[in-house]
């Protein structure tokens, strides 16, 4: 065992490049660990940075200035973000104290809906087991009713950390962009001259995160615009919220949607009872989702993220389990970073020349 511990070590360990990678990949990973919360504005501001640079570019190749593109792109960001808050933000805000509200009542409605069922079909449910539901959803309203009151009263000092966000993140995001090739040529002044892993590595990723962070934002609007002109086509109590929910959710795969649909179904079912209109909302709904899975998401990331979807699903969990929400938000860009340096990890005899 010792002599192919010592036999890998020769091999793969006595390169300088290899070695100096993974020292700086442990790193980052221990940095992460221990500071992800206190780092969390800077990696905001470098996904959005990622996202607005393809703008940037665009501006240059049409003959603008880098400084003028910059501000012009910069402005605008803070311009979209501006009415975004000032006019959307309330309105979702108005919503969620409301929903929080009645969920407690939803819970109600659907312990009614259950009992009246089970006494319809009295046959075929036995007694035990409506009063056994009955009792989970009373029990369960009263936790959920409790648990909204505990999270709103522990949710106040957050609010400090969003003004924190408010201000540091547009900072970053505009020096990111202004100077990124200082900020690069200074990293990479630390690095040896010979680093063609490391190369292979960043343009991979720079190609590949770059799309999918850009695709993902696409996807985002689509998916929240078209569920929230469903949702008011059916007049659906909430339709602000529900979309914005089922917007974001697109940035966790698979799970996401599954998730977001919990609300969505609970609102309709609250709203329109086992009606026609609930089973309209749930078709319009699940056909928005299919048509986001098999025709715009492989319209936008065709090329963009080369990973089967199992690798995925166990990404999403492997990381979402180490760094929690962060973890889940860069799943796939993690991924990507795993699959970037296996495709580059030079071979026996490359390291051996």
């Amino acid at each position: 065992m010792f002599k192919t511990v010592d036999t890998l070590i020769k091999r793969y360990l006595s390169n300088e490049e290899v070695v100096i990678f993974l020292l700086l990949l442990v790193g980052v990973l221990i940095a992460l660990a221990f500071w992800g919360g206190i780092l969390a504005p800077i990696l905001i501001a470098i996904v959005l940075a990622f996202l607005l640079q393809g703008l940037v570019d665009r501006l240059q190749s049409l003959g603008l200035g880098h400084t003028a593109s910059v501000f012009l792109v910069f402005s605008a960001f803070l311009t979209v973000c501006g009415v975004f808050v000032s006019v959307m933000v309330p309105i979702i805000w108005r919503q969620a104290v409301r929903f929080v509200q009645d969920v407690p009542r939803m819970f109600t409605v659907i312990r009614d809906e259950v009992q009246r069922f089970a006494e319809g079909y009295s046959d075929l449910v036995s007694q035990a087991a409506i009063d056994e539901l009955t009792n989970s959803l009373a029990n369960e309203s009263a936790s959920v009713g409790q648990w909204l009151v505990s999270f709103s009263i522990s949710s106040i000092p957050s609010l400090f950390s969003v003004m924190i966000y408010l201000v540091l993140v547009p900072l970053v995001i505009f020096f990111l962009l202004k100077d990124q090739q200082k900020i690069l040529r200074y990293l990479t002044s630390w690095l040896p001259n010979e680093r063609k892993m490391m190369r292979n590595v960043a343009h991979e990723m720079n190609d590949q995160i770059a799309n999918y962070v850009r695709g993902k934002f696409i996807e985002m609007c689509v998916v929240g615009i078209v569920t929230y002109l469903v949702f008011l086509v059916f007049g659906l109590k909430y339709a602000e919220l529900l979309a914005l929910l089922v917007g974001l959710s697109v940035l966790i795969p698979y799970i996401g949607a599954a998730v977001v649909t919990i609300p969505v179904m609970l609102v309709a079912f609250y709203q329109f009872g086992t009606g026609n209109e609930f089973v309209y909302v749930a078709i319009a709904y699940l056909v928005v989702q299919a048509l986001d899975g098999n025709v715009l998401v492989p319209l936008l990331f065709s090329e963009a993220v080369n990973l089967h979807p199992l690798a995925i699903i166990v990404a999403v969990l492997f990381f979402g389990g180490v760094w929690g929400f962060w973890g889940v938000f860069f799943a796939i860009p993690l991924a990507t970073l795993v699959k970037a340096i296996i495709n580059a990890w030079p071979s026996h005899e490359q390291l051996s020349s």
